[in-house]
């Protein structure tokens, strides 16, 4: 008979370091912490509109967009957490809050359950994981990925094509036959709301979405180009959790903009437990899993450490 699979999961219960009750209790949803939190995140979003407004006819108006922009990016995280039904304890109010945040980062949001489903399936396996981060070969590489231009590139690609009813062989993979004219509707409406919003603009001649949205939309997605990488990139692509995933100790402003995203690796161990739990669930795992202590920064320090080495071997097998 095969031994069992140990996971960070099953040491932290097998040595005591976590019961099954509490693992129960962290996985109890609730309403309230993310209406709370919610009330923060919209306080937080007028103030770095204020600031847009007050900064209008000088040049901290780009400072002001990116502050902007960096919080609008994060929508992805309460996205992301809504994908899970874990921010909410009702399901209706996590499908109409990521509906929301989709549209504000131009994500619909039933293509997105489906690919992340998938993502956590197959982490960080080639071929299998929709959501993979490769490794960047070069030092120019690793800087174009971190320029958004090729995540907004394949955005813009991936929504347009949706919109005329087609699916590549990597979506056909993950989304269910059933819902294929589904995401096909979905991207035609997001279009649609797009194309309205643009139009009533146009009419009354008041543009300022440019600046209070679209601009910092462009300007904030590096930051969280640079967040997401921290997760995946740079660990092993094999299959085992306790590898291929790493948690980032970051500062309460992070945690607070990414939702508690920072804890990757519990929220991989354990997708059913809300954001608001998982902080109480590293405490429990962190003697089992990859912790990157110092961080973002540390993370990419780390990937850049490795993309050194590859460089040099590189150039030694060049020689």
């Amino acid at each position: 008979m095969a031994n069992p699979i140990v996971t960070p999961l099953t040491q932290a219960l097998a040595e005591g370091k976590l019961s099954r009750e509490e693992l129960k209790q962290f996985m109890r949803r609730s309403d309230g912490p993310a209406l709370r939190r919610l009330v923060l995140w919209i306080g937080l979003l007028s103030v770095t509109t204020a600031l847009i407004a007050l900064a209008w006819n000088s040049w901290l108006i780009w400072p002001a967009m990116l502050l902007q922009g960096t919080v609008l990016v994060h929508h992805f995280a309460l996205q992301h957490e809504c994908v899970h039904y874990t921010a909410f304890r009702t399901r209706w109010i996590n499908d109409l809050v990521g509906q929301i945040c989709g549209l504000i980062i131009m994500l619909p949001h039933r293509f997105f359950r489906y690919e992340h489903c998938d993502h956590h399936t197959y982490t960080q396996l080639h071929g299998e994981d929709p959501e993979m981060i490769s490794m960047p070969t070069t030092f120019g590489a690793y800087l174009w990925y971190l320029s958004a231009v090729p995540y907004w590139r394949s955005k813009f690609t991936e929504v347009f094509r949706h919109a005329i009813g087609r699916l590549n062989a990597a979506e056909k993979k993950f989304i269910p036959v059933e819902e294929h004219k589904t995401v096909f509707m979905d991207a035609r409406r997001m279009l649609a709301i797009y194309a309205t919003i643009f139009l009533g603009m146009a009419t009354t001649g008041w543009w300022g979405l440019i600046w209070y949205w679209i601009i910092p939309l462009f300007l904030g997605e590096p930051v969280m180009r640079f967040v997401r990488m921290t997760e995946h990139v740079g660990r092993p692509t094999v299959a085992q959790m306790s590898e291929n995933t790493r948690t980032n100790l970051v500062s309460a402003p992070w945690r607070f903009l990414c939702w508690n995203m920072n804890y990757h690796a519990e929220h991989h161990y354990v997708a059913s437990v809300p954001f608001h739990a998982l902080p109480k669930l590293h405490e429990k795992l962190k003697d089992h899993i990859h912790v990157e202590r110092h961080g973002y920064l540390g993370a990419h320090l780390d990937i850049l450490r490795q993309l050194t080495q590859r460089e040099r071997v590189a150039a030694v097998n060049r020689t």
